[in-house]
């Protein structure tokens, strides 16, 4: 691509504007279509950073690792940190130089197949099979992992790496993860942006791929899964493959349609890296602002005590999302996602803090500090869903050991438990 770059960004089949890039200035800008502003459709669908405006917005505030100078809401868009590893194994193979692939070109190779509803123009031609083998693509993944050994030497061809990217990169965070989705009569699996069809259940699915580590963390998720959908919290159906692989339906893909979604940071601006807002307190202060429900407020508040009771420290911004209702023109939150152990269950750690603080605390938080964001934002009960939450703890070894979970393991998570 030319220095100075531009593509456009569609919405259910209508160009909303033009995305630029200035390489050299380090700059980026958006423009509304004029005839999409006309059409006075879907007026909150990007609700902060970018204004309903028919001038050019320039950003020049969103340089680093998380936003690429980005506006945050288009880079939310941008696959994350296993994604990235993929991207740059696939060039590499196809004797692409990484360092020259600008943010813009990037999503050009996100194109129509990205997380939600955004899609970006041009966007690169991509042809794979039609058809995949979840077994397979594990033992390919396992081989884009070990970055230690170029691309070659791994013996991954061109096709193989293309398979990984197109079902791949598109998803976030920072373990290896597929998108696919699985025809609802036949049981066939085709790479997740074949499709967007009621005909199929469209996954996310996270691979278990370190056999020495000694447990798998996706049965962990699953464990976390079935414990935090008994106590009301709102997620996906999931289910394990093969008593390996953890796979969620995607919130993303529901009646057969492509659902807009951002994550918190992305919808902000709020570098999840970064401690300056990220705080509990921020996220049901955004949650109010977009004028969310109750419900969903007192969602947010389960999840807030689960995260804390359960030691998921890992409750990052842009572990929260929010789903765009564009019949309505309005928000509301996503089914929860990610709620797990996430450090390693076999080592020691003499001290944690957690990505979300809570009355300005990351550690030593007790019920006294959630009483107080409870009172704030009128959550109904917050004694009775902090004690179901704690009586739930009780749940965990009955349930690992189900799924066959070391004793080590399940007694070292239950002991970073906390007892509100």
């Amino acid at each position: 691509m030319a220095k100075n770059q531009i593509i456009s960004v569609h919405f259910q089949g209508l160009e909303i504007g033009k995305i630029g890039y200035d390489e050299d200035q380090r700059k980026s800008s958006f423009q509304y279509n004029p005839a999409f502003l006309e059409l006075d459709r879907y007026k909150r669908l990007f609700p902060y950073i970018i204004r309903r405006s028919p001038h050019v917005q320039i950003f020049s505030e969103y340089e680093g690792e998380t936003f690429r100078g980005l506006p945050p809401v288009i880079a939310d868009s941008l696959p994350d940190y296993f994604g990235n590893i993929v991207f740059k194994e696939w060039l590499e193979a196809t004797q692409k130089n990484p360092a020259a692939i600008s943010p813009l070109e990037q999503l050009t190779y996100v194109g129509e197949r990205g997380m939600g509803a955004l899609e970006f123009m041009p966007a690169k031609a991509l042809i794979s099979d039609s058809s995949i083998d979840v077994q397979a693509i594990t033992e390919v993944v396992k081989k884009v992992l070990d970055i230690k050994a170029s691309a070659a030497q791994k013996g991954l061809s061109d096709i193989a790496l293309l398979n990984i990217f197109k079902i791949g990169t598109s998803a976030g965070g920072a373990r290896p993860k597929i998108l696919v989705s699985e025809h609802k009569e036949t049981g066939q699996l085709i790479p997740g942006d074949l499709a967007v069809s009621a005909d199929y259940h469209h996954y996310l699915i996270k691979l278990s791929l370190d056999e020495d580590a000694g447990y798998s963390k996706e049965q962990v998720e699953f464990v976390y899964y079935r414990i935090a959908t008994g106590l009301g919290i709102r997620m996906m159906d999931s289910r394990m493959i093969d008593n390996r692989h953890f796979a969620t339906l995607r919130f993303d893909r529901q009646f057969g349609e492509k659902q807009h979604i951002l994550t918190a940071s992305g919808m902000t601006g709020w570098d999840f890296q970064k401690p300056d807002h990220s705080s509990y307190e921020n996220l049901f202060r955004l949650s109010v602002d977009l004028k969310l429900p109750h419900k969903d407020i007192e969602q947010l508040f389960r999840r807030m005590v689960f995260n804390l009771v359960f030691g998921n420290i890992d409750d990052h911004l842009k572990n929260f999302s929010f789903i765009y209702n564009r019949e309505k023109d309005r928000w509301n939150l996503a089914p929860a996602y990610d709620l797990t152990y996430p450090l390693d269950a076999l080592k020691n750690y003499t001290r944690v803090s957690r990505a979300l603080s809570v009355n300005g605390k990351r550690n030593g938080i007790t019920r006294e500090d959630l009483l107080i964001i409870a009172d704030q934002f009128t959550v109904k009960n917050p004694n009775a869903v902090i004690d179901e939450t704690v009586s739930a703890t009780g749940m965990f070894s009955v349930i690992a050991q189900e799924q066959h979970i070391p004793v080590k393991v399940i007694e070292n998570i239950e002991a970073r438990f906390a007892v509100m």
